[in-house]
């Protein structure tokens, strides 16, 4: 189990929110960074923007989890320190939000587990925050909508060559998410906790729970700004089938990375059929 470091009386609370993926953590970040003035005084965030020690975080947990080592755990570690590293020196609590730090999905890198990695990665987080005390929040959502989403983003983001079908079949014995929590908890002890993405009242306010869980009123959450729109929204069913094709071609990655960007802002072109759209 990880130390218990950082819970004495004075230590600056830090949240990590673990995501997982496509349980709403887009739209969360969204919310997060449309309402920073307002949140400045309260809580510290810090999200996956571009150019920021986050995208390397995420990276490397996700580098982590697909072939674990002690080199990529230090890598890990070093990451996360650039990360803590960058806060302003107060009291304020600090979050930290980021979906890949549960480390490869199902369906990225051959990985058909769920998230067999992500105690050992907490573990490592709380180990280098040691400063801090520290605690881990991770949102699920019902796995009937949740695999067919991971399904259309690994397809759309890791290069998934094989149908849902296939991916329904590969991922048949997937544990519940108790089974995750259990994980979670053997490493970390009691500083894990589980929110549902069903039990979020207003999709244009998201993170209601993981903001009172930082400690924040009903009165401020509901004076935040809300988002225009939901982010990150599923691809339709002829646009992702289009990509899952042409994932089994041998092209250049960037020149592949291209073609899905401009998919994704064409994607009426592709016999869209709007019912099959699903969460972030």
């Amino acid at each position: 189990m990880a130390g218990q470091a950082g819970t004495g009386q004075g230590a600056r609370r830090l949240i990590v929110h673990l995501g997982v993926q496509k349980t709403g953590s887009t739209s969360i970040q969204r919310h997060l960074r449309r309402n920073a003035d307002t949140l400045a005084h309260h809580l510290v965030v810090r999200t996956p923007e571009e150019g920021s020690p986050m995208r390397p975080l995420g990276r490397a947990a996700i580098a982590f989890s697909l072939a674990p080592s002690d080199v990529r755990a230090q890598a890990l570690r070093l990451a996360f320190r650039d990360v803590l590293d960058t806060l302003p020196a107060s009291d304020v609590p600090v979050l930290v939000s980021h979906e890949n730090l549960a480390g490869a999905m199902p369906g990225n890198g051959g990985e058909t587990g769920l998230f067999p990695h992500l105690p050992g990665i907490a573990g490592l987080l709380a180990e280098e925050a040691r400063e801090f005390a520290t605690d881990f929040v991770i949102y699920t959502r019902n796995q009937k909508s949740w695999r067919p989403s991971v399904w259309a983003q690994a397809v759309r983001t890791d290069g998934y060559t094989r149908s849902l079908v296939e991916f329904e079949a590969e991922t048949a014995d997937l544990p519940r998410w108790g089974d995750l929590i259990r994980r979670m908890t053997a490493e970390l002890g009691g500083r894990v906790t589980r929110f549902r993405l069903e039990d979020e009242g207003d999709p244009l306010r998201p993170g209601r729970q993981l903001l009172r869980h930082a400690g924040l009123d009903d009165a401020l959450i509901d004076a935040l700004q809300p988002l225009d729109g939901e982010a990150n929204s599923r691809l339709n069913d002829g646009a992702t089938e289009f990509l899952r094709r042409l994932n089994g071609l041998s092209l250049n990655p960037h020149a592949h990375g291209r073609i899905v960007d401009l998919v994704a802002r064409a994607e009426h072109l592709f016999a869209a059929d709007v019912t099959s759209q699903g969460t972030s």
